[in-house]
């Protein structure tokens, strides 16, 4: 070798080895606050009402959490707009994980909805998992003329038929069990879940959709009847209710779930810690009875995996408002 050659190899190995400590340290500087995470309290937005099922979730989530962390997980309740405003507030947060958010369904569907918002539900924040979920259902007066899904369903191929919801996710739900099955429903809103539910038991509304968790204390009640789960399994807590798969609408399906999110820009290792310490909260025993008791399943998906359900979400309930004349308000 010349003497140019053994003079370049002699400046390139120079380099690596002043390269080599700089790339440890960068290493080094890159774990350290992973490590020390979360170094001061963390808020968790739930961008809903106190006392609701999802202010429940969270702050027994937020307990276990702040023993894990040895830091306070503080809840705030930042409601308005269908949770908008609290999601206005986590998506402005510096995406250091002390600002995280517990979301529902909503989230997905407000894009469909609305005409305007301050946020881009697909970059402004960073999914880390869906924690839980359970299938949206129709629920009839249990001493009503449906005994059972399919004879529902008959009567509104035959005749129109009035179907309650009470808000977007529910009507959507709505809108997609009339074009799965052609029936002649007629959507009618209501503004909150309890109402809808004290009209059906009154027989002022026929039938309508809601949550497990709304309709749960009904049916243990004896007031209302589970026609129909909009998933392709049974629901553990209304084992006898059939799915509208069974009824041959195999395309209706709508769940209901719970999901964790931070602000735009997390580092992947940071999402990766706060989903695998979400796993193991949410194996407690006291965290799994209380979503049993919700009706829900625990899922605690990928950060992948839950990005690709939020789009997937989004235009399937895009596509179901296109079909159906729903326009964005």
């Amino acid at each position: 070798m010349n003497k140019l050659g053994r003079s370049r190899r002699g400046l390139l190995a120079g380099a690596f080895a002043l390269l080599a400590p700089l790339s440890i340290a960068t290493h080094a500087m890159a774990a350290e606050p992973l490590n020390k995470f979360p170094d001061k309290p963390v808020i968790l937005v739930v961008p809903y009402a106190a006392g609701g099922g999802t202010d429940i979730v969270g702050r027994n989530i937020a307990q276990r959490l702040s023993t894990l962390w040895g830091q306070s997980v503080v809840v705030e309740n930042r409601s308005g707009a269908n949770g908008v405003i609290g999601s206005s507030m986590v998506s402005k947060s510096p995406p250091d994980g002390h600002t995280l958010m517990l979301v529902v369904g909503s989230h997905a569907i407000n894009p469909v909805l609305m005409k305007s918002m301050p946020y881009d539900t697909t970059t402004a924040f960073t999914p880390i998992t869906r924690i839980a979920d359970s299938p949206m259902v129709l629920v009839a007066a249990a001493k009503g003329p449906y005994p059972t899904l399919k004879d529902a369903l008959t009567a509104a191929r035959t005749q129109e038929m009035p179907l309650g919801f009470s808000e977007g996710h529910t009507r959507l739900t709505g809108e997609m069990i009339r074009q799965a099955g052609n029936l002649k429903t007629l959507g009618v809103p209501y503004k909150g879940g309890g109402p809808l539910m004290i009209d059906i038991m009154g027989g002022h509304v026929p039938m309508g959709v809601t949550s497990v968790l709304t309709a749960m204390p009904h049916v243990q009640s004896g007031n209302l009847r589970v026609l129909g789960v909009a998933d392709d399994k049974r629901s553990a807590v209304f084992p006898d209710a059939m799915t509208f798969k069974e009824a041959g609408l195999g395309d209706v399906k709508s769940l209901s779930w719970y999901g964790l999110l931070g602000p735009a820009g997390m580092p992947d290792a940071l999402v990766a810690k706060i989903r695998d310490d979400i796993k193991k909260v949410t194996q407690d025993p006291a965290v799994v009875k209380q979503m049993q008791e919700q009706g829900a399943e625990i899922v605690v998906d990928e950060p992948a995996a839950f990005k690709a359900f939020l789009v997937d979400e989004t235009r399937k309930w895009a596509a179901v408002a296109e079909r159906g004349g729903i326009k964005a308000e």
